[in-house]
C-alpha cells in the first residue's frame, strides 16, 4: 500500500520538533522571506537543521527575488548547494523562468547537471507560467527532479484547485510529480489522492494561526498526517476493488 509523503517548511530548528513529532516525512528549509516568497538560508541554519532531525532535508536556493538568474549566480546556486549537502541536507529546491515566464530548463537542467544524484523540487515559481500544460511538458524530463510543487494558479488552491487537480487525474506522470502546496485545504486531499497525488507540501497550515510567528506545531502536523494516510488508504482501496 501507498503512503503519502508529507513536506513541511522549516525556518529555525525551533521548528523541527513539531514537524518530527507530527510525523513530516521531509522537511523543506527557508530563510529570509522576500517580496515574492522566500531566499536561501544560511548554510549555518543549514547544519543547526540538519543536526536537529533525522529526516531528510530539502534547501531553498534562490539568491534574488526575482523567478531568473544569471551564470555567474548560477555558479554560486551550485556552491551553496555543495555547502548545504556538506551540512547533511538530502537535496535542493530550485525554480527558474525566462523573460516570457516559461520554464527556463535550460537553466534548470545546467544547475541540475552540476548537482549530479541530488534529488530537487521544482518550487513555486512553476504557478508564474503562462500555459500550465506546455510547463509540465517542459519539466517531466529534467533530471533529478523528484517533485513540481504547485498550487495551479499564482493565487493558490483557493483559485487553482480544480485546474491542478485536473491535470493531475489526466496524466499519470504529473500525479506523480506534482506536490500540491500554497493554500492546501483539508477538503482538497482526498480528490487528490484519487487522481494519485502522493505528495504534499505544507507552509502555514503546520504553524497556529497560519503565521510565521508561531513555530510549527506537532498537533497541526499529525492532523494532516492522519488525514493524508486515510485518504491514501481509501483510495488505494478504491483502485484494488
Amino acid at each position: 500500500m501507498s503512503k503519502a509523503l508529507l513536506e513541511v517548511q522549516v525556518r529555525s530548528p525551533r521548528d523541527v520538533p513539531g514537524a518530527d513529532e507530527g510525523g513530516a516525512d521531509r522537511l523543506h528549509l527557508v530563510g529570509e522571506p522576500a517580496d515574492t516568497g522566500a531566499l536561501s538560508p544560511e548554510p549555518q541554519l543549514t547544519s543547526a537543521v540538519c543536526r536537529d532531525t533525522e529526516l531528510p532535508v530539502f534547501c531553498l536556493l534562490r539568491l534574488n527575488d526575482s523567478w531568473t538568474t544569471t551564470g555567474g549566480e548560477l555558479t554560486r546556486l551550485a556552491g551553496l548547494a555543495e555547502d548545504y549537502l556538506g551540512c547533511g541536507a538530502a537535496g535542493v529546491s530550485f525554480g527558474f523562468l525566462d523573460a516570457d515566464l516559461e520554464v527556463d530548463t535550460e537553466l534548470c537542467a545546467a544547475l541540475a547537471d552540476r548537482l549530479p544524484g541530488v534529488p530537487w523540487t521544482f518550487h513555486e515559481a512553476f504557478d508564474l507560467t503562462l500555459d500550465a500544460t506546455r510547463s509540465w511538458a517542459r519539466v517531466v524530463d529534467l533530471p533529478g527532479l523528484v517533485a513540481v510543487r504547485s498550487s495551479g494558479s499564482p493565487q493558490g488552491l483557493a483559485v487553482g484547485y480544480d485546474e491542478l487537480l485536473e491535470l493531475a487525474s489526466s496524466s499519470p506522470r504529473v500525479a506523480s510529480l506534482v506536490m500540491p502546496g500554497g493554500g492546501l485545504q483539508g477538503e482538497h486531499v482526498p480528490w487528490f489522492a484519487r487522481a494519485g497525488v502522493r505528495a504534499f507540501h505544507l507552509g502555514p497550515q503546520a504553524r497556529p494561526g497560519g503565521t510565521l510567528k508561531a513555530d510549527v506545531d506537532a498537533a497541526h502536523v499529525r492532523s494532516w498526517r492522519l488525514l493524508l494516510d486515510d485518504a491514501v488508504a481509501r483510495a488505494d482501496r478504491s483502485v484494488a476493488g
